[in-house]
């Protein structure tokens, strides 16, 4: 708050003042305290701090000795805030801790305040620079202020001075004290990088790291180079058209007949000056290499020859006619191993004797084969095969007559129930021509059907129609009811493929980044995988269902641990092109890849019963026969039920058997 006086004063807060106030207050007179107050109340108990007096009533004794009790303070901080803001005389007003009161400063006193602040002296008229006057004078007098005479022991040695002297000599004679060298007068120089021992400072520091060194001068440095050394006017032109960097030398080597003729360096300085830049503005930076032999950073993996069985060599080839086509079905065998199957964009699906590489049977359908999947009931011989958007339920009618029979009576003794509901797909029997080629049921479908796949007790079979903008896009049927139910009311992405849980009630539904497990029982959502790839091709379960694998079109495959983690426990990357197919075997511990590289890749993946082992994946061989045909390779693998085989399916028209 600024108050106007009679002359310039820049506003003075309280606490500015308290420091000087206390000084102000001593400095006054007892007639002044009596001038300021009605009644004498000066504190006589002696320069002691006052924050002894807190707890107490009183502050202090008068001259008499009785209590002077502290005046009754009723201001609190709001009353404190009002008079900060309404009184006038606040900012020059201070509180006198000695007598409890408070005092206003005069003009005086707030000026010897200012002046304290800024650091000059306390009376204004005091001048501190008046001329200094010497107490001696400058001249020298004849008589001295002193006529003693002096002392006789001033004339007779010191014995204590002899003492001393001769202790000094007994040192320098026994060398404890040595004499002062001269000091040499010659300047000195030190070459930072001359000697760089370990015992410097510099060599003893952690991260020191020691200048590097020039290059020493070589032929094209002389000043009479031999004759390769110089260049020719093509090799100038292109050594003056280089940018400074690009530059083998950075001068030009000439021949001098003598020393004498060679001229001054032009870019001595200039060089000179780079180096030094060199010196101290380089950053130098010491990396920590560890020593560690590469050969101990290698998992130690078990031996692939320890590993066996597994499929090494080519054995058999199975051949369409049609060499074009591209979209096969992947190959499945046989519920006991005897006969393996795949479909084609010729409008067939194909039955060979895994024996003897034979085509026995060749069945035709109305569209191209997007899926083949045979029943793993052992008691129905049934294939379930997918075309645009029908499936037909086939009886091959290889095998067993006894159970190709059973399959028919199976069919054929459904009875309709008395109410019948609406479905989303039509179930018929297959008539005519049809039914004699073994065609028993064909169920039409509102869209396109990518796969199918059965349950692991063979009444159930799941489809897969991709669609990202409906949820109908996965339905399930049961063969001995003929019943379809849609699983799913909302759509979540566009579902790749599905798989049923080998033992358990568990759904698995792989949508482009996810694989998503569902209790058919319960009806809610279990786990959520992330694959952490682009986009899933392909999915496969163990048999123990413990652990699921996905291959990917971005060269990955993903291993996941359902009792680990939702993430993968191993990401292999041993194929260059997109996966398009997995499978594991039912009995053995192996599962296969195959790629858009031509290759299938089979690894040695056991599972211990034992939760606290992980599982422990080897590569074991890479399978190669399949030509690329139109950018694609293998399409699908397989696994035989009970031996160590593998089949593969490619674009080039071809099934392989690998044993």
């Amino acid at each position: 708050m600024d108050v106007e006086l009679g002359y310039s004063l820049q506003p003075v807060s309280l606490i500015a003042l308290l420091p000087h106030a206390h000084f102000l207050l001593h400095s006054l007179s007892p007639s002044s305290c009596l001038a300021m107050c009605s009644q004498d109340i000066r504190n006589t108990v002696g320069n002691i701090p006052m924050e002894w007096y807190k707890d107490y009533p009183h502050i202090g004794y008068d001259l008499d000795g009785k209590k002077i009790f502290k005046p009754i303070r009723t201001k609190d901080e709001l009353d404190e805030f009002l008079d900060k803001m309404e009184n006038p005389d606040y900012w020059r007003t201070v509180h006198n801790k000695m007598t409890g009161t408070d005092l206003r400063l005069s003009d005086e006193q707030v000026d010897l305040v200012h002046r304290l602040q800024q650091g000059k002296f306390g009376d204004v008229n005091f001048n501190e620079y008046e001329p200094a006057i010497d107490f001696f004078s400058s001249e020298v007098m004849i008589h001295p202020v002193t006529n003693r005479p002096e002392d006789k022991r001033s004339f007779i040695p010191s014995l204590i001075e002899k003492e001393k002297v001769g202790k000094l000599v007994h040192a320098i004679k026994m060398g404890w004290i040595k004499p002062r060298r001269p000091k040499e007068t010659a300047p000195k120089y030190y070459d930072l990088w001359a000697q760089e021992d370990l015992n410097t400072v510099l060599g003893r520091h952690k991260m020191h790291i020691p200048a590097p060194k020039m290059r020493l001068p070589g032929h094209e440095e002389s000043y009479n180079p031999p004759p390769e050394y110089l260049l020719t006017e093509e090799e100038k032109l292109a050594w003056e058209q280089q940018d400074p960097e690009d530059r083998r030398v950075s001068f030009l080597p000439q021949k001098y007949s003598c020393l004498r003729a060679v001229p001054a360096f032009s870019r001595f300085i200039h060089e000179r000056f780079e180096r030094c830049l060199d010196l101290y503005l380089c950053p130098r930076q010491r990396k920590m290499r560890v020593n560690v032999n590469p050969e101990d950073l290698i998992p130690k993996l078990p031996k692939p020859k320890d590993l066996q069985p597994f499929p090494t060599t080519q054995s058999l080839v199975g051949e369409h006619q049609l060499r074009a086509c591209i979209h096969k079905a992947p190959p499945c065998g046989h519920i006991n191993g005897s006969w393996i199957r795949a479909g084609s964009d010729d409008c067939t699906v194909r039955f060979w004797e895994v024996s003897t590489a034979r085509c026995l049977k060749t069945v035709e359908v109305s569209g191209a084969v997007k899926s083949v999947a045979w029943s793993p009931n052992p008691a129905v011989c049934l294939v379930a095969i997918s075309y645009g958007e029908t499936i037909v339920l086939l009886n091959p009618g290889l095998g067993d007559k006894f159970i190709c029979s059973a399959t028919d009576q199976l069919i054929s003794s459904y009875e309709e129930p008395e109410e019948s509901k609406e479905q989303s797909v039509q179930w018929t029997i297959a008539e005519g021509s049809d039914h004699e080629h073994g065609q028993r049921l064909i169920l039409k479908h509102p869209k396109a059907v990518r796969q199918v796949t059965w349950h692991g007790k063979g009444d159930y079979l799941a489809c897969v129609m991709p669609d990202d903008n409906s949820s109908l896009q996965v339905v399930i049927h049961q063969v001995s009811k003929r019943r379809t139910q849609n699983p799913f009311r909302k759509s979540k992405g566009m579902v790749q493929c599905v798989s049923f849980h080998p033992i358990r009630p568990y759904f698995f539904v792989a949508t482009q980044r996810y694989v998503r497990v569902y209790n058919l029982i319960k009806q809610e959502l279990t786990k959520k995988l992330m694959a952490n790839c682009k986009w899933i091709s392909s999915m496969a379960v163990h048999p123990g269902g413990d652990n699921v694998i996905c291959g990917s079109y971005d060269c990955r495959l993903a291993w996941f641990d359902l009792d680990l983690s939702t993430k993968p426990y191993k990401m292999l990357r041993h194929h260059k092109k997109a996966l398009r197919g997995v499978a594991y075997h039912k009995h053995y511990p192996l599962f296969a890849s195959g790629s858009d590289d031509g290759s299938v890749i089979v690894c040695h993946g056991m599972v211990y019963n034992d939760l606290l082992q992980n599982p422990l994946i080897v590569p074991v061989k890479v399978l190669k026969g399949h030509t690329i045909t139109h950018d694609l390779g293998v399409l699908d693998v397989a696994f035989h039920p009970s031996q160590p085989w593998v089949f593969s399916s490619g674009a080039d028209g071809t099934v392989r058997l690998f044993t």
